[in-house]
């Protein structure tokens, strides 16, 4: 019986470690919503932007996913914390003059050389670190609202 916890416990743990390390199959989540911009904005739009690291850390595949947001002009990933509007660091989608959306806005991959503002010519591991910390955060842009409409912190 010990053998058999033993073996229990080190195959939980091997298939434990790589969803836990960073850069090696990782997933960050954020939930966009108008209540989350600085300042707050009444928007019925709501969002969720999923970030997979691919294994070996070179790349970030991205889903963005917007619902009842009109004329977005677009998207990206700013540096701040839940109180603070920062720098953009990658861009998301745009900018385009304006689409109404209802579903996925956009989905791609973002490496090293994406990355612009105070990122720039950094590598994608200072990304996730800020990413990792709470330091990160996807807004959506309007032609309403070009400082933001929706926005969420990555985590």
């Amino acid at each position: 019986m010990r053998r058999f916890c033993l073996l229990v416990a080190t195959l939980l743990m091997i298939g434990a470690a790589p969803a836990l390390a960073v850069g090696n199959g990782s997933t960050y989540i954020a939930h966009l919503e108008g209540d989350n911009e600085i300042p707050a904005v009444d928007s019925q739009g709501r969002g969720q932007v999923i970030l997979e690291v691919e294994r070996g850390g070179e790349a970030i595949s991205y889903k963005l996913i917007a619902s009842n947001i009109d004329d977005v002009v677009q998207a990206h990933i700013h540096l701040g914390g839940p109180d603070v509007n920062g720098p953009v660091v990658a861009f998301l989608f745009g900018p385009v003059t304006g689409v109404d959306n209802n579903g996925v806005l956009s989905r791609g991959t973002i490496t090293a050389s994406d990355l612009v503002g105070p990122l720039a010519g950094a590598s994608l591991d200072d990304l996730l670190a800020e990413m990792k910390s709470g330091d990160a955060y996807v807004n959506v842009h309007t032609i309403a609202n070009p400082g933001g409409e929706i926005r969420g912190q990555i985590r």
